[in-house]
């Protein structure tokens, strides 16, 4: 288990202060999709049950105002399945740009090795690409599990959101 740690370390050692913010948003963002599947597993459910419940109590179910009601619990419920999802979608934005940015500050550490060591040390030069490369690395691999997710999650809302639709119905 020190090995596993020692490993990690090392890695964020080499990638710069960057990978650690990147790490983070990583780690926040998947918090975020996961807070979304659980919701999705159980408290739409009940948020379904109770509007359903709730339209099937209704003497009135063909009226202008009928129809407003109607429409005002497919949207509570639409609301609540899309909750965080516009912050996850920044904070899947924001993954590579975090990665870039480590770009720009490995690259500026490897000008700096070759203002002071010159051009024919590749060694010195080593670490400031791989401070450049590894953040970039992992912005992108966050960004594209944050972009699959994300769209799932969409898809997801907008199929039940159309369920509850066809499911809450409009007597003529």
């Amino acid at each position: 288990m020190n090995e596993f740690y020692g490993a990690i370390q090392d890695f964020v050692e080499t990638g710069g202060q960057v990978l650690v913010v990147i790490g983070v948003l990583i780690f926040v963002m998947w918090l975020m999709i996961l807070e979304r599947i659980f919701y999705y597993l159980k408290g739409h459910q009940q948020a379904k049950r109770a509007a359903l419940a709730n339209w099937q109590q209704r003497s009135d179910k063909s009226s202008w105002h009928a129809e407003q009601i109607r429409q005002a619990m497919i949207s509570r419920v639409s609301l609540a399945l899309g909750g965080n999802l516009p912050v996850l979608q920044a904070l899947v934005a924001l993954c590579p740009l975090l990665g870039l940015m480590g770009t720009v500050t490995g690259m500026i550490e490897v000008f700096d090795v070759m203002a002071v060591a010159g051009t024919g040390n590749a060694r010195s030069m080593a670490s400031g690409v791989s401070k450049a490369t590894i953040p970039t690395m992992a912005g992108m691999v966050g960004a594209l599990s944050g972009v699959f997710a994300a769209t799932w999650l969409q898809r997801t809302a907008k199929r039940e959101r159309l369920k509850l639709e066809d499911r809450l119905l409009l007597e003529h």
